[in-house]
């Protein structure tokens, strides 16, 4: 008889070959592969603090042979101090084709429906009993445009937050320093 801990490995390995999808030996056939790579530029909106804008980075990188994606953003003040810092990793839920994503960000963790679009991604967090905040992202070539759109169940919708990245190359994430807030 196997010992116990083998065993319990060996029937994860097992059942994982069946409810993971097949790795990509070249993550370009990832179907999030136009996400990676490093990514800087300017974002702005508004939060409860008031109005806002600051130069945010994200690195984005597949992890466990693609079963994850990885993404760190990070946002800089014009002094260069970091005033906004998250971390998310994004992975399938299953053969069905859906996403959920697992995101970190001051104090607070959440697990969030992920949406993969003909050209981006959609995700949603609640914001209040009856609001949601909905981000929709698009990719164009090396530009990446994401908002965030205040949405309450009665009401009119308005947009907190909005911002449009140049990817300025590959990324050796999640290994490496941090993106650097320069475009230079």
């Amino acid at each position: 008889m196997m010992p116990c801990r083998f065993r319990d490995v060996a029937i994860v390995a097992i059942m994982g070959s069946f409810i993971l999808p097949a790795h990509a030996d070249d993550h370009a056939e990832h179907p999030l592969s136009f996400m990676f790579g490093e990514w800087v530029g300017p974002a702005s909106g508004f939060s409860q603090q008031g109005p806002f804008s600051l130069t945010q980075t994200e690195r984005v990188g597949p992890m466990l042979d693609g079963d994850v994606v990885v993404i760190e953003g990070r946002g800089y003040a014009d002094s260069g101090d970091t005033v906004f810092n998250a971390f998310a990793v994004v992975s399938p839920t299953g053969a069905d084709g859906t996403w959920e994503m697992r995101s970190y960000t001051q104090g607070r963790a959440g697990t969030f429906p992920f949406e993969v679009t003909e050209d981006g991604y959609i995700w949603s967090t609640p914001a209040g009993p009856n609001a949601r905040m909905v981000y929709t992202a698009s990719f164009n070539g090396d530009t990446w445009h994401q908002i965030g759109v205040y949405t309450p169940s009665a009401g009119p919708e308005r947009q907190t937050f909005e911002m449009t990245l140049t990817r300025t190359g590959d990324s050796d994430w999640p290994a490496g320093d941090p993106v650097s807030p320069d475009l230079d």
